[in-house]
């Protein structure tokens, strides 16, 4: 390949900081992306012809990106340690809106009629 643009370098670097890439890595999908990352610089620019554009929808499917691509590849993301932290957390408590039922007032028989 030839030497990468900045904003390729860029992109590479923000998806490899994706938990998507610990199964790139894993599967060695290295070569896949790199080439998504050069495809979508390209599919970026104003010129982009169609096709271009519809082999980045692929990469991001085959690679996990999209919600289909999760599912298709059967992925599931684990909540991150901080989200475990907050979740473990005592909320606070939510004031609760007045329901309809509280609203309502009994009325004797014989009254208001």
């Amino acid at each position: 390949m030839t030497e990468a643009t900045a904003r390729e370098w860029d992109v590479w670097e923000s998806l490899w900081d994706k938990p998507q890439a610990v199964m790139w890595e894993e599967l060695g999908q290295v070569l896949e992306v790199a080439l998504f990352v050069r495809t979508l610089a390209e599919a970026e620019r104003a010129d982009a012809r169609v096709d271009i554009k519809k082999m980045v929808r692929g990469y991001l499917d085959s690679l996990g990106l999209s919600v289909q691509g999760m599912l298709r590849n059967r992925w599931k993301i684990a909540p991150s340690t901080e989200a475990l932290e907050d979740a473990d957390a005592t909320p606070a408590p939510v004031a609760r809106r007045p329901s309809a039922r509280d609203r309502l007032k009994v009325v004797p028989s014989g009254e208001g009629a």
